[in-house]
């Protein structure tokens, strides 16, 4: 081992490049849908190894002597968003005779930006490094800040944090509930790390002692919580998931519009499925309704006509607010529908994705031709606060909307605020590869976070309803058209609160940069 990790702490130039570029790579599958968790063990270790070769001359400047660092850390981050990232160019193939020219810019350039994090990554765990586990403390403080800022600079992004990498399954995932994904961020690079210590045996006993005690204990404490009786629920929801399948060269094609419509209430108004009530609750997908409701006066009613008593319609819709063309805005909103066809509530999207939804700096941009690329035919405006809505029974449910499920901070929910978590999505535009998978992870982590339920639609999969526990209780799959009927449980099973996770998780990167810079100081002592 000495002599492999000797190997790989003297490469230089394009082969040290490259080893980053695959260890990078090699650490996605640790990823949904692949949950090959122990190549984080062979990803990291390698990642050490090459920052300890990462050192500048001397004679240099400050910042010259951290380039080598940075360069080592943003290989590594473009192979991991490379590999991981690439099926974000599904979307722009959608409608390719518009946007194909655009896929090199989404495919590489994202991942392109994003390894700037894990270089940044790289260059704080080198400020802290020493010869021994103190290395390893630092790695993981450098990757638990950069997840961090990766989760709201530049509107925020923190898609396949490293966390997720220790969570594959529902045993895994428990842990999450009491350090919130910034301390699962730390604790998964530090012992996916601990390995490097073989090469130089230096404090070897003790990242062996380390790494079985976390590992159990992360283990141990999924096990005791998953095998722990759950809270009485103090009441349930019964409760419609459709999933359309809509093919999206469709979606806004008004001569094809009634028959999408017919086909949602068509799986809405069928019988229940054997063994199951009548669904109280019925959720619809991401902008699932393709039309604006201004234009066809007819559909409410229509829906109304379709609600049995106390029914409810929790349906993804393009809101417009305006009433003329030149002055109208458009929201991606989820709306609430009663029985009588009326909207008893409405929420829009407040996290909109750029680029999709939305084109940022607008006015410069368009002056060089460019436009928002997929989400639809319209520019969307950005909602002003989130709100939960009232479901049958008085239960309240906080919406999110496609990708806002992934910002951990944002879907911070607690027995004040709602009793469960909806999640409508259209993932159909990136076809059955990595992105629906890891996106359904994510929010799956949510539940298990805040302890409540999820009701997840999406219009071509992954829809499910999911336990406060993160355990899928019945889902569709990518390319299925159908509902499921599911009675879901309503309580409440959250550790701690999202204020004290947030607290754990910065008090667990903290105590790693204290420990990272105690080693350093004593191995620059000890030079002295």
């Amino acid at each position: 081992m000495e002599r492999q990790a000797g190997r790989i702490i003297l490469l230089w130039g394009w082969r040290r490049a490259l080893v980053a570029f695959l260890a990078g790579a090699l650490a996605v599958l640790a990823q949904a849908p692949y949950d090959f968790f122990a190549v984080g063990f062979v990803s990291f270790p390698l990642l050490v190894w090459l920052l300890d070769g990462a050192t500048g001359e001397a004679s240099d400047g400050f910042l010259r002597r951290l380039l080598p660092a940075f360069a080592t850390g943003w290989w590594f981050g473009f192979g991991y968003f490379l590999a991981g990232l690439w099926w974000v160019g599904s979307a722009l193939l959608v409608e390719a005779d518009s946007f194909a020219w655009a896929l090199p810019f989404a495919v590489v350039g994202i991942p392109l930006a994003l390894a700037f994090f894990y270089g940044f990554a790289a260059v704080v765990a080198r400020l802290l490094w020493s010869n021994d586990i103190g290395r390893i403390a630092a790695l993981a403080f450098g990757f638990a800040l950069a997840e961090w800022l990766r989760g709201f600079l530049f509107t925020g992004f923190p898609w396949n944090a490293v966390g997720y990498a220790a969570m594959p399954v529902p045993l895994l995932m428990q842990s999450v509930s009491v350090t919130g994904m910034v301390g699962m961020n730390a604790l998964a690079v530090f012992v996916f790390a601990l390995p490097a210590l073989l090469a130089a045996r230096q404090h070897l006993r003790l990242g062996a002692a380390l790494l079985v005690v976390l590992v159990a204990a992360h283990a141990g404490f999924g096990y005791i919580r998953l095998a722990a009786p759950e809270k009485a629920a103090a009441h349930s929801l019964d409760v419609r998931i459709v999933q359309p399948a809509v093919d999206l060269t469709e979606k806004w094609d008004a001569s094809v519009r009634d028959r999408i419509f017919a086909t949602m209430m068509g799986l809405s108004a069928k019988a229940p499925e054997p063994g199951h009530n009548r669904p109280q609750l019925i959720l619809w997908p991401e902008t699932s309704v393709p039309f604006l409701f201004t234009e066809r006066p007819d559909a409410l009613p229509a829906i109304g006509e379709m609600l049995g008593d106390g029914q409810m319609l929790v349906a993804g819709v393009v809101r417009e607010e305006g009433g003329s063309a030149a002055r109208s805005r458009y929201y991606n909103s989820v709306v609430a529908i009663d029985d009588r066809g009326e909207i008893v509530d409405a929420v829009d999207k407040v996290h909109l994705v750029p680029f999709g939804e939305y084109l940022p700096f607008a006015d410069l941009l368009g002056r060089f031709g460019l436009e928002q690329l997929v989400a639809g035919p319209m520019t969307f405006a950005a909602g002003n606060e989130r709100h939960p809505i009232t479901l049958p029974g008085g239960i309240r449910a906080l919406p999110f909307i496609c990708y806002e499920v992934i910002f951990s901070d944002l879907v911070a929910v607690d027995a004040t605020s709602a009793e469960l978590i909806v999640n409508v999505t259209n993932d159909a535009w990136f076809g059955d590869t990595p992105g629906p998978y890891q996106h359904f992870r994510q929010a799956q982590i949510r539940a298990v976070e805040n302890g409540v339920p999820l009701l997840r639609a999406a219009n071509n999969g992954i829809s499910a309803v999911v336990d406060p526990r993160g355990r899928i209780v019945d889902a569709l799959a990518i390319d299925a058209r159908g509902a499921i009927d599911v009675r879901v449980p309503i309580s409440n099973q959250a550790i701690v609160s999202s204020g004290q996770r947030r607290i754990n998780g910065m008090l667990i990167m903290f105590l790693l940069a204290v420990a990272a810079c105690i080693l350093n100081v004593r191995q620059r002592l000890r030079a002295n």
